[in-house]
């Protein structure tokens, strides 16, 4: 009985298995001259498509990822100059409440409280991790990989957002990366550590 499962799941591979099926057909297998030119077209339209894809989905990454260093960038610059003006003999709640720069007091309690932790893959090894910092000192990221036994501590980072650059552990090969991170204050860990994140990094 034949078996339909000879075609690969994946793009990529499905990809590579194309070519190197069109590359060897020749008449020997019967296979007519209308034929082979449709199917090669098929693969040449795949490849456009798969191209367009790539690209599109790399824009996408890329605009959110400066649309969020943008943020960043810009609420910096607005929380130096609201402490500067809050630095004032003459300041008072009401200017405050006037500029907007007044907010409700702060309850957030780092001990029963845990980071929210973003990924986002951007191929090759490169994964930019997001996170809130709230009022704690920063927050520890542990990672582990495929072949990692346990959790390993990737880096304490004090500003979002943060690269994981190392490469793949296989050039070309897809690679599972899990991520956690835990709270900082005063060089200890503090609160829970947040929801798991599995990445899928893109060769």
């Amino acid at each position: 009985m034949s078996k339909s499962t000879f075609i690969p799941a994946q793009d990529h591979d499905f990809l590579v298995w194309f070519d190197h099926f069109i590359a060897n057909l020749t008449p020997e297998y019967g296979v007519s001259e209308a034929d082979l030119t449709a199917l090669k077209a098929a693969n040449s339209d795949l490849h456009d498509k798969t191209t367009h894809f790539s690209e599109a989905a790399a824009l996408a990454k890329q605009a959110t990822v400066d649309k969020k260093n943008s943020r960043d960038s810009a609420e910096m610059l607005i929380r130096a100059e609201a402490r500067r003006i809050k630095a004032r003999s003459d300041y008072t709640e009401g200017l405050g409440a006037h500029l907007g720069i007044e907010g409700p007091e702060d309850t957030y309690d780092l001990s029963t409280s845990h980071p929210d932790l973003i990924g986002i893959d951007q191929t090759g090894g490169l994964v930019t991790l997001s996170f809130n910092k709230y009022k704690s000192d920063g927050i520890n990221i542990y990672c582990q990989r495929e072949n990692d036994a346990d959790w390993v501590l990737l880096a304490r980072a004090t500003v979002s957002p943060y690269q994981d650059n190392r490469p793949l552990l296989q050039i070309g090969k897809p690679e599972l990366r899990r991520y956690t991170a835990v709270f900082m204050l005063k060089d200890k860990e503090i609160g829970q550590y947040s929801d798991d994140i599995v990445i899928n990094c893109a060769p």
